[in-house]
């Protein structure tokens, strides 16, 4: 099959990527933001001759396992922190770094992450105790949002997402509904919720925050998946240019650091002064005292490429939007964000994600994932029962002929081994299972005593843990709901389909749960 989707001509937009009007932006680029201040004070260190008697152990010796396999040139780079030249000393390069962060996002201070937005939100969570006794929180958040329930003992009003049944996705809250939890919560700490979704779906961040403001609490928005937003015309605006108060940003993950890096911003408004030095001690709980420089320099060249290098991440659009077009022209396959429109919480779509309804070519989200892995050297993000996700990283053009031809040498109908792989998890399609009841606080059940029992013993029992489908990682039980069947046969037949996982499970096939004694 020869299927081209290179196109060096201006590409029409698409509905769901490009906005009708101008979008307000923090990004505001000054000269300093041409410098990488803490990559090049690593980068000039590791130029020395240095006789390295400190951690870590491996002390670039160019002999060593490590420089053999990755190279001297990653080994000379580890540094610890606490150096002069690096992170100590005043206008250090660190402390340059992170000012021309905020900077960049319009925030009044950033924090550097090294272990991923899940540090972000678990220190959001351990904050908002200070400002009352009741977290305000989207049902679909990820799980690390429900860790930090556990780590600051908050109750949890949750507001319910909108649902689409027949993709089995979970999108984001309405403004109405926020405003209605706010009030009958009367000791409300913030509000906290999601937005972009796994799937790109934005949400209304201005309603919502302003929502949460005429309630008198913060909005703290997780935008792991909306790092870079602002930077380009076609993206969405960042949630901090729309009024949230405090905004976990998983850099990693499409603008461009290293793995497990990302940051925490605090926006310049009314809860700013409150908030801060909240949230510097909470990092301090919870940062490694052996933060990674690697990491650390990764997010300083993300921030300069996302600030430097608009016209890169229009290309990254462009592809993203012949991808969809090509999808949309072949017909074998739908692209999920074209039906966003029957959701009144989506306001816009994230433009480098495509999500593709392969169930509508005649093979499931997770046997198609499975095969371009296997088959075609093709690895996508996520799989979900009826499609998959795949991203492109802000900056980045990958070969979406490639993509596109793999996609459509998938088997259609679905053969007999995808049919049997479909057919170990039940058959059928695969739907979010409604939560069951609260009965206990996420903190409350995690430290109860609990007991092991088999799976289908747990039904009605009160969850000691947290089950989460992942990826994406949005919890389906919680500690201290109550187990429903339907639950327990979701999360089973998850683990059974193809490269399919439960975290917090206690085994690959979730055939027993943890519930409180």
């Amino acid at each position: 099959m020869n299927i081209r989707t290179t196109d060096h001509r201006t590409p029409s937009p698409s509905p769901t990527s490009v906005p009708t009007a101008p979008v307000p932006s923090p990004f505001r680029p000054g000269v300093g933001q041409l410098r990488t201040p803490y990559a090049e004070a690593v980068l000039g260190h590791a130029g020395r001759d240095w006789l390295r008697l400190n951690v870590p152990g491996h002390a670039a010796a160019p002999g060593s396992d490590l420089a053999a396999f990755f190279g001297p040139r990653i080994t000379a780079l580890d540094f610890p922190p606490l150096l002069d030249g690096i992170d100590l000393g005043p206008d250090s390069p660190l402390d340059t770094a992170l000012a021309l962060a905020a900077d960049a996002w319009g925030a009044r201070r950033t924090w550097f992450l090294t272990n991923g937005a899940s540090q972000g939100n678990q220190i959001a969570s351990m904050v908002a105790p200070a400002l009352g006794r009741t977290l305000v929180v989207q049902r679909s958040v990820h799980s690390s949002v429900i860790d930090g329930l556990v780590l600051s003992g908050l109750d949890a009003v949750f507001v319910q997402p909108s649902v689409d049944p027949e993709q089995g996705i979970a999108h984001g809250v309405t403004a109405a509904d926020v405003a209605a939890a706010l009030e009958r919560t009367p000791d409300a700490a913030a509000v906290y919720i999601v937005s972009p979704s796994y799937f790109g779906a934005v949400a209304d961040v201005r309603a919502v925050a302003d929502a949460a403001h005429a309630a008198g609490v913060p909005l703290i928005v997780d935008e792991a998946w909306g790092s870079h937003f602002g930077f380009h015309p076609s993206l969405p605006a960042g949630a901090l240019s729309l009024g949230a108060d405090l905004v976990t940003s998983s850099t990693h993950k499409l603008a461009g650091s290293l793995t497990q890096s990302a940051m925490l911003h605090l926006a310049e408004g009314p809860f700013a002064d409150l908030l801060e030095p909240l949230v510097d001690r909470a990092f301090r709980l919870v940062q490694s005292t052996s933060a990674s420089a690697l990491l650390t320099a990764s997010l300083d060249l993300a921030r300069r490429n996302l600030v430097t290098a608009a016209d890169a991440t229009g290309s990254s659009v462009a592809a993203a939007d012949r991808v969809r077009g090509a999808v949309r022209a072949l017909g074998r396959f739908t692209v999920v964000s074209d039906g966003f429109h029957a959701f009144p919480d989506i306001v816009r779509a994230d433009p480098l994600r495509v999500a593709i309804d392969t169930r509508a070519g005649g093979i499931t989200g997770h046997e198609a994932r499975r095969r371009l892995f296997r088959d075609h050297q093709v690895m996508v993000e996520v799989a979900t029962d009826a499609a998959i996700v795949a991203v492109i990283g802000a900056g980045c053009v990958p070969d979406t002929d490639r993509f596109v031809e793999a996609l459509h040498t998938l088997p259609s109908p679905l053969t007999n081994d995808s049919a049997g792989a479909a057919a170990a998890g039940g058959g059928g399609v695969l739907q979010l299972p409604a939560p069951g009841g609260t009965k206990l606080t996420a903190r409350g059940a995690f430290l109860s005593p609990a007991v092991v029992v088999p799976a289908e013993e747990a039904v009605g029992r009160i969850s000691a843990d947290t089950l989460a489908a992942y990826p994406p990682g949005i919890p389906n039980v919680l500690p201290g709901e109550v187990i429903t069947a339907e639950a327990v046969r979701f999360l089973q037949r998850t683990a059974a389909a193809p490269n399919g996982h439960v975290r917090g499970a206690l085994d690959a096939g979730v055939t027993r749960l943890r519930v409180v004694a």
